[in-house]
């Protein structure tokens, strides 16, 4: 019975926590995208002097500055449900995640709040130069935000720099850099802030081609979406480069995200990527013998190309993680699940006996104990873990959600080719169905995004902190109800500042620009 009370507590946890993060990232990318945009937009107002240029800039910052207010309102609930929901998760690491959150709140978030305000209020109080720094400067300090959280998020699915204290029951920072610059926070903030100028982009694009079917503001229209386009281009190639290295990192750190998402349970050498498939629904667990797929077109050798940069790699699938026994690209032999679990229950006895020993100053017992500890400490988080059926994350969810993210990663190259010579042979605006599809690519740009959050958060489970703490260890004593009621009422706020968000943003689109129909030659 507690089990079960726990497990509800749990999914209701991570269920709010979901539900906050997943409203809080609608805002996030976009306004780093807008920020990039408008910054390019006023600095050629800077070069040219013409007021044009001016106000297709004011124009975007006032959809940014709404966007910017709504992300700050569920941004500051999401970092309070660290102490609310996950106080053991707070407690066990709370001397490392704290720290990249508390230079983000401090630096970043200040430096944004300072130039934002020069950036909507200072057009006639500052220089035209100390405005467009102000400008740029407010898209970077938002990008600093994005990176220290990102660092945080990074460290959660690969944890380095740290040392567990058997003294104070935590783990605590020993190495900043390497938690500041660790490969996976440098790829997976690459990876999300690429992210958001594709979504600006096609913000843009689609708004602007909103314009042109309206047959209004059609110069403002045309300009807008040439740099919006291009910058979309750009962050589209270099998204999926991006991608290609977060696969390498994911396969080096989280072995088992790789084979779920590729719905891949039997190791093998020259492993193929499955390119397309369908996966039956008949699988229900590693254990059984179904066969995984119903259909799949595979490219051969792909997978060991993205794991290993190699043809012939070897890369181990579910089962073969769950058994061991094979040689890791390391050189080391992996080491099966069930001895993982029982080494990690043999550190929390020599935690629990380090503690008691302390209690009675038994020196003896304290070094035995902790000699016990530090050769078992990497695998503390496996004594919680009571089936290796636990360590395997959903397989169907990870799997269409990293194909969803892909075949929109390369719609998106090819939207932004089109787009760009439909703009500049300067017929996009009698061509109607393009602007359908520019406008229908809008909510696609906030799918891709969500795709990969889900990808890289459900992949992570069962853990907290990957083979560190698992969601069930991490969690508040709470009431399950006061979760799940919280839950309903998170829900129709951040519900009811999304559709207020929305609508402030459309009648500020169908106000439009305050500009004439002036010319953009020069462009």
């Amino acid at each position: 019975m507690n089990e079960t009370i726990n497990a509800s507590l749990v999914d209701w946890s991570r269920a709010q926590f979901a539900l906050t993060a997943l409203y809080h990232w609608v805002f996030v990318p976009l306004t780093l995208g807008l920020a990039v945009i408008m910054a390019i937009m006023e600095t050629l107002y800077y070069k040219t002097g013409k007021e044009y240029w001016k106000h297709t800039a004011k124009f975007w910052m006032k959809l940014f500055g709404i966007n910017f207010a709504v992300g700050v309102a569920t941004g500051i609930i999401l970092e309070f449900q660290f102490g609310t929901n996950w106080s053991n998760y707070s407690w066990f690491v709370g001397d490392i995640f704290g720290a990249p959150l508390a230079i983000e709140a401090i630096l970043a978030f200040f430096m944004e709040a300072t130039f934002i305000a020069v950036m909507f209020f200072g057009w006639t109080k500052v220089s035209k130069g100390f405005h467009l720094a102000s400008t740029w400067l407010t898209g970077l300090g938002a990008t600093i935000s994005a990176w220290w959280i990102l660092v945080a998020n990074a460290w959660m699915q690969h944890p380095v720099g740290m040392q567990f204290n058997p003294a104070t029951a935590r783990n605590e920072m020993v190495d900043f850099f390497a938690v500041a610059f660790s490969p996976t926070a440098v790829v997976k903030f690459c990876h999300a802030v690429l992210n958001g100028w594709v979504l600006g982009a096609i913000f843009v694009v689609g708004v602007s081609c909103w314009y042109l079917l309206k047959k209004r503001n059609q110069q403002f229209a045309i300009s807008s979406i040439k740099i919006a386009a291009i910058v979309g281009l750009v962050s589209s190639l270099l998204i999926a480069y991006s991608g290609d290295h977060s696969g390498v990192e994911v396969a080096k750190t989280q072995p088992m995200k790789l084979a779920a998402m590729e719905g891949y349970y039997e190791g093998e050498n020259g492993a193929g990527l499955v390119a397309f498939g369908i996966l039956n629904p008949e699988k229900k667990s590693y254990k059984d013998d179904v066969d995984p797929f119903l259909f799949k077109i595979e490219i051969p050798q792909m997978l060991s190309i993205l794991a290993e940069r190699k043809l012939d790699a070897y890369v181990p699938g579910i089962n073969n993680i769950l058994a061991g026994g094979y040689v890791q690209s390391d050189g080391e032999i992996a080491l099966s699940a069930a001895e993982k679990m029982e080494m990690g229950r043999t550190a929390i006895g020599a935690f629990d006996a380090y503690r008691q020993a302390m209690t009675a100053r038994d020196e003896q017992g304290m070094a035995m104990a902790l000699d016990t500890l530090n050769q078992n400490v990497a695998y503390f988080g496996y004594g919680y873990i009571q089936d290796a059926e636990e360590l395997v994350p959903n397989v169907p969810l990870l799997f269409y959600m990293f194909r969803i993210m892909v075949f929109l990663g390369m719609y998106f190259i090819l939207f932004f080719i089109v787009v760009l010579i439909l703009a500049y042979k300067k017929n996009l605006a009698n061509i109607r169905w393009m602007q359908w599809v520019a406008m229908i690519t809008i909510p696609f740009g906030y799918i891709a995004g969500m795709a990969g959050w889900v990808l890289a958060e459900c992949g992570r489970q069962p853990w907290a902190i990957y083979d560190l703490l698992p969601t069930s260890a991490a969690i508040s004593k709470l009431n399950t109800s006061s979760v799940r009621i919280t839950f309903f009422i998170f829900l129709v706020l951040f519900t009811v500042m999304l559709i207020a968000g929305v609508r402030i943003m459309m009648n500020a689109i169908k106000k439009g620009p305050e500009t004439t129909e002036e010319g953009n030659e020069g462009y």
